[in-house]
């Protein structure tokens, strides 16, 4: 006997559902999702005309607020945080990354071998036991997998290893803000490779950026990759993972014409011609100084640059760029002058100079008019007799290959420096993951090594670290994708992709058509498709609303048409769908509607 491939369909849908209907318990097949049975506190909470996403996760009954910077997940908060961690597996599987769980708990004492407690202390929640030994909660593992690898690599042929783990963090935030965005306590995916040599560290890297793209185009998400900073992560490559969003505490900078897209913190603007003319005062070239110090309060820091940029544009100092210089600039301090006269006075009282002294740090537009303008400046009593010295090029730059100081933040119509035709883009982002190269920075002074064929002595194990912010990316898309109505999820991390609402009560022909739809999806996708009947007590319009409110990806409502002549009403916010479709043909209307999510 010969079956055509409707007949097939319909046989496996029909041999589905009778396992369904039939199936006990540790059977293989999803139980009936009915939003009765789940807990979703929705309503109680009063609107407002400027709601936010993470209002409207609050409203929705995803979340709650525990306290300042802490969030407790509600049952649909938690399908969807659940979503985000199988999708993460899905990718670091392709990757051939082995999933681990490190301990919360770590060694103060880690982090001091590895040169990044006292620059991250404050931020750090510590504890000691009832032995006085000090511990903290860890925000990352670096110290703790380089640690446990060191314990237990014996050959550089068990090279190269990625681990992987999905867990909870803690830092202590001194502002919390935007809900997930900016928390104390959020989830996180980081990897930890680590190989054998540079070529195949780089190779890592590579693969796993490649992972990560495929991770943020599965959620649908317009991401843009910048070019970044290691900061205290350590190491020279870098990649951060951008969603831009009105709210962004990250600005990005991308070119109209080529692929060129930086954070700001390394962004620069094409070369400009010294557009300064040698002989004009301070006044007429518009030049402006920037004051710092640093930590120790040993330099006075003086950033001088043009008071116009590009166009006549009022110009911004670039921190960053200064910090590139000043390695130690404290950006925390509202008034430097006034905390320099103090460090000054108190070193004058015992004496004592040693070490102080005032840097000029000088924009390359300036270069050829600052010692003209330095004789405008007046020095105050207190700084005469103190040493001066001047920077006016990138270190580790000589006579031969000097690279002036771009001292001015980049902003909107600046040219791209990597093309040399297009102008730059600013965009304000939020930053929902990050890939560092770290070389050796960690396996050095945690004593990592490992022994090479041809090398005479162990050598420091080639590391990388790449992080994703689940709770982030779960503050963001509700940030993102959300409209008057309420949220929008992406179909890979909706808490369901389609709801069923009856108009009216709920009936046993309700929950079986619920049930044949429900395996017509799975015999049509090849797994089942997360699919909840609306069964509450409450209205056909306060349900409606609900559902635009939670928002699901699609919504079958089962009208009059639905119980007269067998017809359903389909809708899809995000594609501005709304279709009548009968039901001998809804699960494959289905089917293409989830394709394009």
């Amino acid at each position: 006997m010969s079956l055509n491939r409707h007949a097939v369909t319909r046989l496996a849908s029909a041999n589905v559902y009778k396992l369904f209907i039939n199936a006990g318990p540790g059977i293989g097949v999803r139980a009936r999702s009915t939003l009765s049975r789940i807990w979703v506190p929705t309503g109680g909470v009063a609107a407002s005309d400027t709601e936010t996403g993470h209002e409207k996760l609050i409203r929705a009954g995803f979340l709650r607020q525990s306290q300042s910077g802490i969030f407790q997940l509600l049952p649909l908060g938690l399908r969807v945080q659940n979503k985000l961690e199988a999708l993460l597996d899905k990718h670091m599987a392709s990757i051939g990354a082995s999933k681990l769980s490190l301990s919360t708990l770590t060694s103060e004492e880690l982090w001091r071998r590895s040169g990044r407690f006292d620059q991250n202390s404050s931020e750090l929640f510590r504890l000691t036991d009832r032995k006085q030994f000090s511990m903290m909660l860890s925000p990352t593992h670096e110290e703790e997998v380089t640690s446990l690898v060191a314990s237990t690599l014996k050959s550089h042929k068990d090279l190269p290893l990625r681990l992987y783990q999905t867990t909870r963090k803690y830092r202590d935030e001194m502002r919390p803000r935007h809900g997930l965005l900016r928390s104390r306590e959020f989830v996180m995916k980081d990897l930890y490779s680590f190989d054998k040599s540079f070529a195949s560290a780089v190779s890592t890297y590579d693969e796993v950026a490649k992972a990560y793209r495929a991770f943020f185009a599965d959620l649908k998400l317009p991401i843009l990759v910048a070019e970044a900073s290691s900061g205290d992560m350590g190491g020279n490559h870098s990649h951060e993972y951008h969603l831009p969003s009105s709210i962004g505490e990250d600005t990005v900078i991308s070119c109209d014409s080529c692929n060129f897209t930086a954070n700001d913190e390394v962004a620069t603007i094409r070369s400009p011609l010294d557009s300064m003319v040698p002989g004009q005062s301070m006044q007429e070239q518009d030049t402006r100084i920037w004051h710092g110090i640093t930590k120790d309060r040993r330099r006075l820091v003086k950033a001088w640059y043009p008071g116009k940029g590009s166009a006549g544009k009022t110009a911004e100092i670039n921190m960053h760029a200064v910090r590139e210089v000043i390695t130690d600039l404290d950006p925390s301090i509202d008034d430097p002058l006034k905390a320099w006269a103090e460090s000054t006075s108190a070193r004058a009282e015992s004496t004592s100079h040693g070490g102080i002294e005032i840097i000029n740090v000088v924009d390359m537009r300036l270069v050829d008019s600052y010692s003209e303008m330095m004789n405008e400046v007046s020095i105050s009593p207190a700084d005469k007799g103190i040493p001066i010295r001047t920077i006016s090029q990138l270190p580790g730059t000589t006579e031969n290959n000097a690279k002036g100081l771009d001292l001015l933040r980049p902003t909107e119509g600046d040219g791209c420096p990597r093309c040399k035709t297009g102008q730059l883009r600013v965009q304000k982002a939020l930053e929902l993951g990050h890939t560092f190269y770290l070389g050796t920075r960690y396996s050095e002074p945690l004593a990592l090594t490992v022994a090479l064929p041809n090398s005479k002595e162990p050598v420091p194990v080639e590391m990388g670290c790449y992080g994703i912010g689940v709770s982030r990316i779960f503050g963001a898309v509700a940030e993102h994708k959300a409209d008057e109505r309420g949220l929008q999820w992406p179909r890979a991390i909706a808490p369901f992709e389609i709801v069923v609402i009856p108009s009216s009560g709920v009936t046993d022909t309700t929950l079986e058509f619920y049930d044949k739809l429900s395996c017509q999806l799975a015999a049509s996708e090849g797994r089942a498709v997360d699919t909840v009947l609306d069964d509450r007590k409450l209205t056909f319009g306060w349900k409606m609303q609900d559902a635009d409110m939670i928002g699901y990806p699609v919504v079958v409502v089962l009208g009059r048409a639905w119980r007269d002549k067998g017809i359903c009403e389909v809708q899809c916010r995000s594609l501005s769908l709304k279709e009548n479709i009968p039901v001998e043909d809804l699960a494959t209307y289905l089917a293409s509607v989830l394709s394009r999510l």
